[in-house]
């Protein structure tokens, strides 16, 4: 009699509860901590702070904002029982040292013990590694050598064996050929993470001397680098389905001087700025100037002022939803963006998670 009730209950429970949405949704964070507040957990499987840093050869999240950004992030693990929180080491401009720290095997020995003592300090639930890149050129003046390439296997080795199966370990990659092809050693590397963090947005970014689509989903003729194509590429190689997560932008990136031509896409251009997805409406709606375009082929909105000369390149609600989808359909382990702080109430958090439920009806 026990079990049938039990059955009955079970039968009855709502699916979210029998089987947890394997569907992964992550926001790295890099604000302090008064924003904390503003997060809805709900609407996320993690959270990865960013960034801490290299000490020495030591994981550190050692100033006072920091530590209490990190905490307070813990604590929405109130909110959301089923909330990952995670620390990420680097980011763009922040791992000047990697390379040469991580050429010493005592050095990821010791970086791989006090990556699990801070874990263990803060209840946190894993380490992104966002070293960006190994074995190939990144920031400007930054170290890289092709030693990186091996010496990131045994990181992640070393890693995987400090903090054993119940912690996650992930890193992100970049979204464009040279990185998958040179930077990462993926036979040997997939199976000691949980997932790879495609960052499949700057594809044109503030080094680039001409405008495309900077987080399209597809390739177009004039633009072969995309969120599809850094996808194949990594299934042509080996790496499972399971373990992939694309990018989104919850940003801007706009270019000045450019011609009309083609409403301004695939033309010269000086890089200009960046704009908060939070504060589009105030810089690109009516009375702007601008013209919003869409690209059918890669998926991806853009606007042109013709006055200013100034093209924009960017994410909205249709192109989040549509990678959302795309992500499903291929079977991946979800979306990832940067950066939460950057969107706004009913924005493209909101349109990640109402499309996310949509799929999983």
């Amino acid at each position: 009699m026990h079990l049938l009730l039990c059955l009955f209950a079970f039968l009855l429970a709502p699916a979210a509860v029998r089987a947890a949405d394997p569907f992964v949704v992550i926001a790295y964070y890099s604000a302090g901590p008064d924003r904390v507040a503003e997060i809805d957990a709900r609407k996320l499987t993690h959270i990865i702070y960013s960034f801490g840093h290299l000490k020495g050869n030591r994981f550190a999240i050692d100033n006072r904002k920091d530590s209490l950004t990190l905490q307070k992030l813990v604590e929405l693990k109130k909110q959301n029982p089923a909330l990952k929180v995670m620390v990420s080491l680097g980011g763009w401009g922040g791992c000047a040292p990697c390379s040469e720290v991580f050429s010493s095997e005592e050095n990821r020995r010791v970086f791989s013990r006090s990556v699990r003592e801070n874990l263990t300090y803060f209840g946190a639930d894993g380490i992104d590694l966002d070293w960006e890149y190994p074995a190939i050129p990144g920031h400007p003046g930054h170290r890289y050598a092709p030693e990186d390439k091996p010496n990131f296997t045994d990181l992640v080795r070393k890693l995987r064996q400090e903090l054993g199966r119940r912690a996650e370990i992930s890193f992100a990659a970049g979204g464009f050929p040279r990185f998958i092809d040179e930077a990462v050693d993926w036979t040997a590397v997939m199976p000691l993470v949980d997932r790879v963090n495609i960052m499949t947005y700057d594809l044109v970014h503030g080094f680039s001397t001409a405008t495309g689509h900077h987080t399209p989903l597809y390739s177009t003729p004039e633009q072969r680098e995309s969120t599809d194509a850094a996808v194949q590429a990594l299934l042509a190689k080996g790496v499972p389905a399971r373990k992939l997560v694309i990018g989104a932008a919850f940003y801007t990136r706009m270019w000045e001087g450019v011609a009309p031509t083609n409403n301004g896409r695939y033309q010269p251009g000086t890089f200009k700025s960046s704009t908060a997805f939070r504060d589009f409406d105030k810089e690109y709606g009516p009375g702007s100037g601008f013209t919003a375009y869409w690209d059918d082929t890669a998926r991806a909105p853009y606007l042109y002022n013709a006055a200013k000369q100034q093209y924009v390149t960017y994410d909205d609600p249709r192109s989040i939803a549509l990678k959302t989808r795309y992500a499903r359909e291929k079977g991946l382990n979800g979306i990832m963006f940067w950066e939460l702080s950057l969107d706004k109430p009913g924005g493209l958090l909101d349109t990640i998670d109402r499309t996310k439920r949509e799929g999983a009806r």
